[in-house]
């Protein structure tokens, strides 16, 4: 969602409260595209504070399907969302990458509320999702969901040191 500044920007030390849908509906990234099925309205605060900087502040709550790392079934994961940005008005010589992220929301005299919600997404996205604790996740050989019941497949699996180790032991006694 595009929110647009130019009357916040045009009075000096104005404040602003606002309640902004969010247009995402999935998020996409490198690791695949994940619905979004809940969302709250950002509930916006925004200042001028004497015509040289922005003030964003806001929260939301979004919900993720992202897929079990064991058995794959999706699993309903919820982001809630601090948004604390501050963003320059005036040019400055002096170049702080802060100071260049903080641009990248800005469009002109609109904020992409999207762009600081998907970055805070990709911050605080988890490394390891399970849909519970003990995920029996799924068959080697059949692809069956373990914590839906076991399957027929063969449980052992034989050690590969072991294995090895006769493999080498037949293939010394053919050279022989």
């Amino acid at each position: 969602m595009k929110v647009d500044l130019t009357d916040i920007k045009a009075l000096e030390n104005r404040e602003v409260e606002k309640r902004v849908p969010v247009d995402l509906v999935t998020f996409d990234s490198k690791l695949g595209k994940f619905p979004i099925t809940k969302k709250e309205d950002v509930a916006l605060h925004i200042r001028n504070e004497e015509n040289k900087r922005l003030f964003i502040q806001g929260t939301t709550e979004l919900t993720i399907e992202i897929p079990c790392d064991r058995c794959l079934e999706e699993v309903p994961t919820t982001f809630h969302i601090d948004i604390n940005k501050e963003i320059p008005l005036e040019e400055t010589p002096d170049v702080d990458e802060e100071k260049l992220e903080a641009k990248d929301y800005m469009l002109g005299f609109h904020l992409d509320l999207d762009r600081i919600i998907y970055d805070e997404v990709l911050v605080n996205w988890p490394m390891k999702v399970l849909c519970k604790e003990d995920c029996a996740g799924i068959c080697k050989k059949c692809g069956k969901n373990l914590n839906h019941g076991t399957c027929d497949c063969e449980k052992t699996e034989p050690d590969p040191r072991t294995v090895s180790y006769t493999h080498l032991r037949a293939h010394e006694t053919v050279l022989d």
